[in-house]
């Protein structure tokens, strides 16, 4: 019988895997036997989550400090990661913030920083990973996480930073994907609809939010915990060899309407 999904013996690293979907991603890939790379900018988060996943699914793990806009920091995480396991074979870029005010209002230093987080981090991350270990290796699944307003827009909540940083990342997966798959690596995207995180609870449980959502959401609800885990499997497996380029949208259909 074929494990067409199994993972074992490969080398995964997630950003921003100190709470929320970063975390649930990163068990899901330990659930098919990945060893773990935590990195985020909280050591104390980063290594509780490292822990946790060595125990619950028996793999290896490590946490590593970084922070996504520092290019030094990430040339030197990425040495560490290869020190200890001698390869990357899986990247998902997750890291990334999310500021929310009408358009007429957003700061410089708003939409700056936003894009320097969720667009110039996911490009150095990748830069890195790709340039010192996937190249020479000639192998790698890179997933970077963009979003449904990487894609569209929305009339509820004025957040066009995030929407500018995240349709960035959207072209930059096809990009690199065009670039990078000669070598044998894939670049794909998932664009995660809304679901519940530290960052995004106290919006998505406001009354007008649900109201807004049972309208635009053909699935009529937000995504539940472990709906991306499938997605991500599929796209860090060999098995989606001939995968590249794309924007899988995770998002109970809020794109199709």
């Amino acid at each position: 019988m074929k494990a067409y999904f199994d993972l074992k013996g490969r080398t995964a690293i997630i950003t921003g895997c100190s709470t929320g979907l970063g975390v649930q991603m990163a068990k899901a890939l330990a659930n098919q036997g990945a060893n773990i790379v935590a990195l985020a900018r909280r050591q104390d988060k980063i290594e509780a989550v490292a822990n946790e996943i060595k125990e619950q699914f028996g793999v290896e793990t490590l946490a590593v400090k970084c922070d996504i806009t520092d290019t030094e920091a990430v040339k030197a995480a990425v040495k560490k990661v290869l020190d200890h396991f001698k390869r990357i074979d899986i990247l998902i870029n997750n890291a990334g913030t999310g500021a929310i005010a009408p358009a007429e209002d957003i700061t410089d230093e708003q939409f700056s920083n936003e894009v320097n987080v969720d667009l110039f981090g996911t490009f150095k991350v990748a830069r890195e990973v790709a340039k010192q270990a996937m190249i020479p290796q000639k192998y790698g699944r890179i997933i970077n996480i963009a979003s449904m307003y990487g894609l569209v827009g929305n009339k509820i909540a004025g957040s066009s930073p995030y929407h500018a940083a995240k349709g960035g990342v959207v072209n930059l997966t096809r990009a690199l994907a065009a670039e990078w798959g000669k070598y044998g690596i894939t670049v794909n995207a998932i664009c995660p609809g809304y679901f519940y995180t530290p960052l995004t609870k106290e919006t998505l449980d406001t009354p007008s939010f649900k109201a807004y959502a049972d309208t635009v959401i053909p699935a009529e609800r937000y995504g539940n915990e472990g709906e991306l885990d499938a997605a991500a499997i599929f796209l860090a497996s060999d098995n989606s060899a001939y995968v590249n380029g794309v924007m899988l949208p995770v998002d109970g259909g809020y794109t199709c309407v």
